[in-house]
């Protein structure tokens, strides 16, 4: 063996590399696989058979043709507009989704090492912080791109973005309360049983109003009016063509949508910890039990996706500031009273 291998010691500087080389690996191949998971999941569930022969096994190459024909196609910036804003916006809307895996627990190991990129005290506020950067890509994405229906379609995505960043930082702070840190592993080794679970109505309401301001965060059905074909043709997005197209809309949204199924599963369902402090339980690796999580989520989001009607853009509005906020504020007063009273009265 060479000396230079020999004598190799992986510093934490090349820790670090390593592990964003990963993400930077895995957040696409995730987004590719989330992609085809979606359109089957879809097909399911309106009964639709979809393409099941490219690739051989349940049209499992239509994904990956799909992407390969939208590197070929032309990418256009239309004459008028802001080229440097136009350009930089999709890496605005795409890249927050990879720096939310950045400080995601996947697994503990025996000797107590976190198997996670940064390992932050105040991790879950990392995590809102970079999650409402996206709001400013979408707002370059339809002021540069001169188009007037562009515009409206950005505003308006802003206007959701921003009512549902609220019950979202609510559920979150509800999780921190419970857990007592802001630490993102400090939250998942507090679940000796999930959120979700305990206490008793207070996590599960959290969580349900988490995934409700997710699913508008993504504009996903149905709260997708900004981007609704029947809406505003694509809203922001109208002018983007090519990888640029993939990057701010699809692949963003693919990608936004593991990071948030991953989230989800970290603050509520115990992240890599048993979904119940069962001893045999415990035999299962850390790893597997986070995968699985994430996959539920996946399908839980995809599921009501496809189920509920589309609101419109006053019944959005209303329901979040007129109902989600009220409640997470409700949630945010019970959380207190729990973490102050319950314990006094569980073990007195």
């Amino acid at each position: 063996m060479p000396d230079f291998i020999a004598n190799f010691e992986i510093t934490p500087w090349w820790a670090l590399g390593i592990k964003l080389a990963v993400i930077l690996t895995a957040v696409p191949v995730l987004s590719l696989v989330g992609g085809y998971a979606l359109h089957k999941e879809l097909a399911h569930l309106q009964h639709r058979l979809g393409p099941m022969y490219p690739g051989g096994f349940h049209g499992v190459g239509q994904t990956l043709a799909d992407g390969i024909k939208f590197v070929f196609k032309e990418d256009i910036v239309p004459t008028k507009a802001d080229k440097s804003v136009f350009k930089l916006a999709p890496a605005m809307i795409y890249v927050p989704a990879i720096l939310l895996f950045l400080v995601i627990p996947i697994d503990r190991t025996d000797a107590g090492t976190n198997l996670i990129v940064v390992n932050l005290d105040v991790g879950l506020f990392y995590i809102l912080a970079i999650g409402s950067v996206a709001a400013i890509g979408v707002l370059m994405a339809g002021w540069s791109s001169a188009n007037k229906y562009a515009l409206i379609g950005a505003l308006r995505a802003a206007a959701q973005l921003i009512a549902y960043e609220l019950p979202i930082v609510l559920a979150a702070a509800v999780v921190a309360m419970l857990a007592g840190t802001l630490s993102v592993v400090g939250i998942v080794e507090a679940q000796d049983w999930p959120f979700i679970l305990w206490p008793p109505g207070i996590g599960l309401v959290a969580f349900m109003v988490f995934i409700t301001g997710a699913m508008a965060e993504m504009t996903l059905p149905p709260f997708d009016m900004p981007v609704a074909e029947s809406e505003i043709i694509t809203g922001p997005f109208t002018e983007y063509t090519g990888m640029r197209f993939i990057f701010s809309f699809f692949g963003a949204e693919m990608a936004h949508l593991v990071a948030y199924g991953a989230i989800a599963a970290t603050l509520f369902l115990g992240g890599y910890k048993p979904i119940v402090p069962w001893g045999p339980l415990e035999v299962i690796p850390g790893w597997i039990w986070f995968s699985v999580k994430v996959v539920v989520m996946f399908f839980i989001i995809i599921w009501a996706r496809f189920t509920w009607p589309r609101l419109r853009e006053d019944q959005l509005q209303k329901f979040a500031w007129k109902f989600l906020i009220p409640v997470g504020l409700a949630l945010v007063l019970a959380a207190g009273a729990w973490v102050l009273y319950a314990p006094e009265r569980l073990w007195s």
